[in-house]
């Protein structure tokens, strides 16, 4: 379990940090976009007060708190899984991604209307209009590491 946290807390802090240091950017600059490597990569402010892509972001909001309580219910199934059947260190780097992810975007919905996002990507003619943050990344970067390399659904053994 000392893979799942500290990837849990480096996860958490990593995307806190990136908020915080590319907000702050914006305002410096006075403005809300900064062209890293256009148009592949522009940090572009948002805040997402729904779910994934601004989905059901114009609910009251209820809705913001509704999610932050579903993300910690979501975050405590995972940790019991994880404490129940994980074995490998890539299950526990997988899971403490998800989880660390996931907390950041709860530390914004406390503090903030919602989730903030800066990170919009674009290639090949195609423009991409939504944004995200790097808690996105670690959430999807973590499931993706579930599916690939999650427990086969048995209770770890217990040791004698």
């Amino acid at each position: 379990m000392r893979i799942f946290w500290l990837t849990a807390v480096a996860a958490f802090l990593v995307d806190q940090i990136s908020k915080f240091r590319v907000f702050a950017l914006f305002d410096a600059l006075g403005r809300d976009w900064v062209e890293i490597a256009a148009p592949y990569l522009v940090f572009r402010r948002g805040m997402n007060t729904g779910v994934n892509f601004g989905l059901f972001a114009d609910v009251s909001n209820g809705q913001r708190w509704m999610l932050v309580g579903l993300s910690l219910l979501l975050c405590a199934a995972l940790f019991q899984w994880a404490r129940r059947s994980f074995e490998r260190p890539v299950q526990f780097l997988a899971g403490g991604l998800v989880i660390g992810g996931a907390l950041g975007n709860v530390a914004d919905r406390l503090i903030f209307p919602g989730v903030r996002d800066f990170l919009n990507m674009s290639c090949c003619g195609i423009v991409n209009p939504y944004v995200f943050n790097i808690a996105d990344v670690f959430i999807f970067a973590g499931a993706i590491g579930l599916v690939l390399f999650g427990p086969d659904g048995k209770r770890r053994k217990k040791p004698s």
